[in-house]
């Protein structure tokens, strides 16, 4: 398993967090067959599944999806002879629309009262994320030099360590000079290069985003649930209704397929059904 999940790092390039999700899917599979994985069978498998049919389809894809990762590298090792995950079919997943704020709910979000370093903090964060639509892990292992002032751009590394460079817009750069300007040093207890930082003096968690986002989200009497990865969708949702062509947010996303984009133009037709039933008198 150490020796897969190296391989995954170094030669396939997978980030920290997809490795550390096939880590816990293996161990999932290790625990419920208290044996040698490597002599693991289709009825294993197949049974392992059955026990977990309770979960959504999506977490099964993902088993599935790191068995077979695991086992083909097994069999091209010529650890195993015969691979067991063979024929075993992916269940069909449903694909459900992406949650999107409204435009006002995001206002709302972004319209944090400055008073303390905190403040500055999470203003400048929660801008850049809906500025530029970055995933929460990006947005965390931004470094100080990632950030182009000068230039009004952001460098950073996706999925698949495939880096990009995405532009700023004047809100995003206006709250980033305040706090690194004039709050970041507040946060510094030791040497270091990521751009938010914690009470800790460490680079900001998912966790500790989410707990801060959830807070705001509270105090703003947002209704809808949503994540912090919420942003994301809504800054995709946002251009499209605003006319951004498709490869451009494609592009801005770091969508390695443009057909990944292409679920927030349900979103968006979804968005005009609302407010047509909403709005329209003869509706």
């Amino acid at each position: 398993m150490n020796d897969y999940l190296d391989y995954l790092l170094i030669e396939k390039k997978y980030s920290d967090n997809t490795i550390k999700s096939y880590e816990n899917d293996l161990n999932e599979l290790k625990d419920y067959i208290k044996g040698d994985i490597t002599k693991l069978t289709k009825d294993d498998i197949v049974n392992f599944i059955n026990e977990n049919k309770s979960k959504s389809d999506k977490t099964i894809a993902h088993f599935i999806t790191v068995f077979r990762g695991f086992y083909k590298y097994l069999n091209q090792e010529n650890i195993i002879k015969v691979n067991p995950m063979l024929n075993i079919p992916m269940p069909k997943t449903r694909k459900t629309l992406p949650k999107v704020l409204s435009i006002d709910d995001v206002n709302k979000l972004l319209d944090i009262e400055l008073t303390n370093k905190n403040d500055y903090r999470n203003k400048a964060m929660l801008e850049l994320m809906y500025s530029t639509g970055i995933r929460i892990s990006e947005l965390i292992n931004i470094k100080i030099h990632d950030i182009n002032i000068e230039n009004c751009t952001l460098k950073v590394m996706g999925k698949g360590s495939k880096e990009r460079i995405i532009p700023l817009g004047d809100y995003a750069i206006e709250y980033l000079k305040l706090y690194i300007n004039g709050y970041r040093k507040d946060f510094i207890k030791f040497n270091t290069d990521y751009l938010f930082l914690n009470s800790r003096g460490t680079n900001m968690t998912r966790q500790g985003f989410f707990k801060i986002v959830k807070k705001i989200a509270k105090e703003k009497a947002i209704k809808q649930d949503f994540s912090p990865h919420t942003l994301r969708h809504s800054f995709a949702t946002h251009m499209l209704e605003n006319g951004a062509d498709l490869r451009t947010i494609q592009e801005l996303l770091g969508h390695s397929d443009v057909s990944t984009t292409q679920i927030y133009t349900n979103v968006s037709n979804k968005f005009v059904e609302t407010n047509y039933k909403e709005y329209h008198p003869h509706s």
